[in-house]
């Protein structure tokens, strides 16, 4: 019966996987449950065929490794698998309604990270997570000395000042047993910033190793944060037709609520990775500091556009701009097909 295994909807899990396969006509072959260690035995005894999967944590894994034997692994949306769900939720309904969605022709996919993105994409997890841990320990910091009338300036920086005083032991506005507790407060966060110091350490070795990353960040407001998230996040530029299409990708593009020919353009559709999409506003809010007046069409945009609707602008443009660049060749001052940087 395997023989007749055309396509297979995989719904993954951390120990019990479902598997559910159909023939060319869509009909049921194979409905079973698979352990963690069963699974590469399974597809490597079928013949190659269609398989499905929803793009979730682990997927990109799996992928790879089905890939490697010979099978056209797809990943799917969450989202747009649910529609196909015929009953209540369950495994097997799953595995069913992958089975169904991967085989549409108007379906989208996923692109399958390779395992060289994926690292760099585990230093910026990383790197997400020790700043709010920071920002977490500044806060307790700060909290707990004003219980004391004690407060300092604002920004994250000028921290030192209120540390140096918890430290001295000769500042009498500060008990003991308080000085003493926060002590614990200070010490991990010098421990969280000097990790913070080498994690964008080990992100400018990378930039440097990359000839994307170096072409990206000639773009004003794209550093080296930016371009390793934006090249490790991108598996092919020609994934997307333009770089409108990248810019909706990213979310940085008008929501839409049209019906009865009326067109409804809202704020922006917050959609894909919202972690780039962060990254490349915050790049645009520094554009607007430093060139805010000496680029005349950033002066006419701000004059006519609050600063947020301003910000979020130059963030699609850069977007544009970067897959320009990376479908391309090229930098910024000297690209290599000035029409492709074309807003239309």
């Amino acid at each position: 019966m395997e023989a007749r295994v055309s396509v297979v909807g995989l719904d993954i899990a951390k120990s019990v996987f479902q598997v559910h396969a159909a023939d060319n006509f869509g009909r049921p072959v194979i409905r079973r449950k698979l352990k963690r260690e069963e699974v590469e035995s399974f597809f490597r005894a079928l013949t190659p065929c269609l398989v499905g999967l929803e793009a979730c944590p682990g997927s990109h894994f799996w992928a790879r490794l089905l890939r490697d034997m010979g099978h056209d692994v797809r990943l799917l949306p969450a989202q747009y698998v649910k529609p196909y769900v015929k009953t209540n939720k369950n495994d097997a309904a799953d595995a069913e309604a992958i089975c169904e969605a991967v085989t549409r022709p108007t379906m989208r996919f996923v692109p399958i990270k390779e395992e060289m993105q994926q690292e760099v994409l585990v230093i910026h997890r990383v790197r997400e997570m020790l700043i709010r841990q920071r920002t977490q320990l500044i806060n307790g910091i700060r909290g707990h000395l004003a219980e004391f009338g004690i407060i300092g300036p604002n920004r994250s920086h000028k921290i030192g000042l209120l540390t140096k005083l918890i430290e001295d032991p000769d500042c009498d506005e500060l008990p003991a047993v308080a000085r003493h507790a926060l002590q614990y407060l200070v010490n991990q966060l010098r421990e969280v910033s000097a990790k913070l110091f080498k994690i964008d350490r080990d992100l400018i070795a990378v930039a440097r190793n990359s000839n994307a990353c170096r072409r990206l960040m000639s773009i004003p407001g794209v550093g080296v944060i930016t371009a390793t998230a934006l090249v490790s996040s991108m598996r092919e530029p020609t994934d997307f037709k333009s770089g409108r299409h990248f810019a909706a990708w990213l979310g940085l593009v008008p929501r839409q609520h049209s019906t009865g020919g009326k067109e409804s353009l809202g704020g922006i559709s917050k959609r894909g990775n919202g972690y780039l999409r962060r990254l490349l506003i915050h790049g645009s809010r520094s554009i607007m500091r430093w060139r805010g007046r000496s680029w005349t069409w950033l002066a006419k945009l701000r004059d006519r556009r609050p600063a947020n609707v301003a910000a979020v602008a130059i963030a699609n443009k850069t977007a544009r701009v970067v897959w320009a660049l990376l479908r391309f060749g090229g930098t910024y001052n000297h690209p290599t097909r000035p029409v492709a940087l074309s807003m239309a």
